[in-house]
C-alpha cells in the first residue's frame, strides 16, 4: 500500500504544503486538523484523508490514530505540525493564554508522540519530526512565550531520540525561518491589554519590522522540502533548517552579546 505520513495541522501552511508534497510523491497521508471541513482541496486526492485530530483533545488523537490506521495500514512517519504563536509583551499575557500556547505547541505535540509510540514500537521502526523553528535556538523581542515552546521541543526532542533509538524510531527537528504563511496572520494571537501602554512604543517600532520578514519570505513549500528529507534520507540526522540555516550559523559562531546586538539593530532599526 505504499508508505503512510500522518500530519497533524494539515488544513493549511506549512502542514497542508507538506501533505501535498507527500501526496503528489506517492505517500499515502493522514491529514489531521482540528476542522476537516476546512481541508479545501485535500480530500478529493488520491491517497489523502482528513481526519479530525485537535491535539489538546487526547480523545480525538486516538481516533485519528486509529481511522488513519484503519485507512492505510500502518503509519511511517509522524510530523508533529499543529501549532501557533502567541505574540507580545509577556507582562500583558494572561495565565490562560500562556497555558493555552504550552497545551497546544508543546504537551499536545507530546500526547501525539506518546499516543503513536506503542505502534512504531510494534513495527519496529518509524519516524517522528517536530515542526520547532529558529526561534527554538534564537529569540526575537515579543516572541517569549512562543520561544519558550520551541525551546522546549528542542530539548524534549533531544532528550527523546536517546530513548527511542533502541526501538529505531528516528525524532528530527525541522527548523524554519521566516516563511511566508499564515503563522503572521491567522495562526498568530496577539497579546493585548489596553490597561498597559508601557510597551506601546516598543511594540509599534518592533513588529513591523517582524513582520516583514514573513512577508518577503519563500512558501510553505520550503519547508515542507525539508520535512520530505527527513522524513526519508534513512539518517540519524536529528536537525533541518528551512530558510534559516545562515542566521543559526551566525548564532553558533557569534558571541551572545554580538548576536543580540545584530536582532536588535534589525528589529528596532
Amino acid at each position: 500500500m505504499g508508505k503512510t505520513i500522518l500530519i497533524t495541522g494539515a488544513s493549511s501552511g506549512i502542514g497542508r504544503a507538506t501533505a501535498l508534497l507527500f501526496q503528489k510523491r506517492g505517500w499515502n497521508v493522514a491529514a489531521t486538523m482540528r476542522r476537516p471541513e476546512d481541508a479545501e482541496g485535500l480530500a478529493n486526492l488520491n491517497n489523502l484523508a482528513c481526519f479530525r485530530l485537535d491535539v489538546t483533545d487526547l480523545s480525538s488523537i486516538k481516533q485519528a490514530l486509529s481511522d488513519a490506521i484503519a485507512r492505510f495500514g500502518p503509519i511511517d512517519v509522524l510530523v508533529n505540525n499543529a501549532g501557533y504563536g502567541l505574540v507580545g509583551p509577556f507582562e500583558a499575557s494572561t495565565p490562560e493564554q500562556v497555558e493555552r500556547q504550552f497545551a497546544t505547541n508543546v504537551f499536545g505535540l507530546m500526547n501525539v508522540t506518546r499516543e503513536i509510540l506503542p505502534h512504531f514500537r510494534e513495527r519496529g521502526g518509524g519516524v517522528i519530526i517536530n515542526i520547532s523553528s529558529m526561534g527554538g535556538r534564537i529569540t526575537f523581542p515579543l516572541y517569549s512565550i512562543y520561544h519558550a515552546t520551541k525551546w522546549a521541543i528542542e530539548g524534549f526532542s533531544e532528550s527523546l531520540q536517546f530513548e527511542l533509538r533502541q526501538f529505531n524510531i528516528k525524532v528530527k527537528i525541522v527548523e524554519p525561518g521566516p516563511i511566508k504563511t499564515d503563522f503572521y496572520d491567522r495562526s498568530m494571537d496577539l497579546i493585548s491589554n489596553p490597561e498597559l501602554t508601557a510597551y506601546d512604543k516598543f511594540v509599534v517600532r518592533a513588529m513591523p519590522n517582524m513582520q516583514r520578514a514573513g512577508a518577503t519570505a519563500p512558501g510553505p513549500e520550503t519547508v515542507a522540502k525539508a520535512i520530505y528529507k527527513a522524513a526519508t534520507d534513512g539518517s540519524w540526522k536529528m536537525r533541518y533548517t528551512a530558510n534559516s540555516r545562515l542566521i543559526l550559523a551566525l548564532r553558533r559562531l557569534l558571541p551572545l552579546n554580538t548576536f543580540n546586538a545584530i536582532i536588535r539593530r534589525a528589529v528596532l532599526r
